[in-house]
């Protein structure tokens, strides 16, 4: 169970400084609890606080924050239970990805633990002509200093932990802004963080509203900003970002490829997920699927049959499988686009309706390209159908997005795998599974309207760290 009460993190500490943010469950709609909400004076002082850190936090050696690392991993572990239950509380996620979740958070500190002792530098020949024969050089990593984190509310824990994480192995502190929607994860995370001898300022985690936010991105004293969540804020963001290094893990419109050699049964079990999992509100989730018009309507029969026996309701039930959306505004919104799709001559093959924040698990067809439902990213439970004949075809229709995250390709010819991996405009192509797989330390981000940078944690780590020469000559 939560608690009545929680404090935001400031320069490592606990402060209860109010009780201003309500954090309804989002089933009940009821309020769950509450958490202070950091103010503008309260943001300053946590950069200067991390500012002041920085240079105690580089200082520390690898072994040393391996060992912080490895303590979070252990006490995640001791947490797991209260985790996935505050999870699915103030996000709406079913338990049993809850539970996934909490998982993928243990995997993030662990990864980066093992990355920590390991941030390599190189040794440099610089004797390539005659005027530099008695010159060697070689070079190292060290840490960009104080890093600003903004994360989003559908994955409240991992994402935090893809900056959180690698920060502490890279020695960089942080100030982190978690959905005020979903801050109960990351403030556990601060909980857990401020058991360790972490220097002072070493990190703050402050729930405030957006408007209040806006030091997260112009402040100077920061030197990296790293935001994950929609498009529009995210280039925003960038804008005002000013001399900072900024990564941005933004939103898609995620295609699927079933070629007429799929296993048809495997691509529906795992279309289903790909499409359906957490309501559909991953920036990854299936929501264009181009299947081969040999085997269209075996497939189409057989995922329609499939997403009607989707269970939907309370996400705290094991058999749960469709939770509530994260609003009833965010549920409307989809609501609308899928019946602006179906009046410009789409068609629905099963779902639409919505009560409240829930809403069912929705196939289209014949969805005009220009439709928000087809060309905008939908996060929510929707998938769009359509057939192809031509693979070099159904590549290019991938490619015909502002986004470009990860797309997903079923097929057996080798020869297809190449061709999708050079010619399709994505950070990721995954073969014979769905584009929402996603393993904690793989190079992940998007091109395009879908971002900048790389998350991973040796990716991250290399963002989070700037490159220093040392040049030495002989006489």
């Amino acid at each position: 169970m939560l608690k009545k009460a929680y404090p935001y993190y400031l320069a490592s500490k606990p402060v209860y400084a109010n009780e201003d943010l309500e954090v309804t469950d989002k089933f009940t709609g009821e309020v769950a609890t509450r958490v202070a909400l950091a103010d503008a004076k309260a943001i300053d002082q946590a950069i200067a606080a991390a500012d002041k850190a920085k240079h105690a936090m580089a200082a520390l050696p690898a072994w040393k924050r391996q060992e912080v690392l490895d303590h979070c991993v252990k006490r995640f572990r001791e947490r797991q239970d209260e985790l996935a239950q505050s999870l699915t509380i103030e996000n709406g996620k079913p338990i049993n990805d809850a539970r996934g979740e909490v998982t993928r958070l243990i995997d993030t500190f662990r990864i980066a633990a093992e990355e920590s002792v390991r941030i390599y530098g190189e040794v440099m020949p610089l004797d390539i002509s005659p005027r530099a024969q008695a010159y060697s050089g070689m070079w190292k990593r060290v840490p960009i200093g104080p890093c600003s984190f903004i994360s989003p509310f559908n994955f409240p824990l991992n994402l935090a932990a893809h900056k959180v994480a690698p920060a502490i192995a890279a020695g960089c502190p942080f100030v982190l802004k978690p959905a005020s929607m979903t801050p109960i994860g990351a403030l556990i995370i601060g909980e857990v963080l401020a058991e360790t001898d972490l220097p002072e300022g070493a990190f703050s985690i402050l729930p405030c509203s957006r408007d209040g936010a806006d030091l997260f991105t112009t402040d100077e004293r920061l030197k990296l900003l790293s935001f994950t969540g929609s498009p529009q804020v995210g280039w925003e963001l960038k804008a005002k970002a000013g001399k900072k290094k900024v990564v941005l893990e933004l939103g898609g419109n995620a295609a699927c490829i079933v070629d007429e050699d799929a296993d048809i049964e495997d691509a529906v079990k795992r279309v289903i997920i790909g499409a359906f999992y957490q309501s559909g509100q991953s920036c990854i989730s299936v929501q264009r699927l181009l299947i081969h018009e040999k085997i269209y309507d075996h497939f189409k029969e057989k995922f329609i049959s499939a997403t009607k026996n989707l269970k939907a309701g309370d996400p705290k039930k094991d058999d749960t499988f469709i939770g509530p959306m994260i609003s009833e505004k965010e549920a409307k919104r989809v609501e609308d686009w899928i019946n602006k799709a179906v009046q410009a001559g789409a068609k629905l093959l099963c779902g639409g309706k919505r009560d409240g924040t829930m809403l069912q698990a929705t196939l289209l067809e014949d969805v005009p390209h220009n439709q928000p439902i087809s060309c905008d990213e939908a996060f929510g439970p929707v998938a769009i159908l359509s057939k192809f004949k031509d693979f070099d075809a159904a590549l290019k229709e991938v490619n015909d997005s502002e986004f470009g995250l990860q797309a997903g390709v079923f097929t057996r010819d080798i020869y297809k795998v190449q061709k999708a991996w050079n010619t399709l405009e994505v950070g990721g192509v995954v073969i014979g599974d769905i584009p929402s797989w996603r393993v904690d330390h793989m190079p992940y981000g998007g091109v395009k309207d879908s971002g900048l940078g790389r998350e991973g944690i040796r990716f991250a780590i290399e963002d989070m760290t700037e490159i220093r020469l040392l040049v030495i000559r002989t006489p």
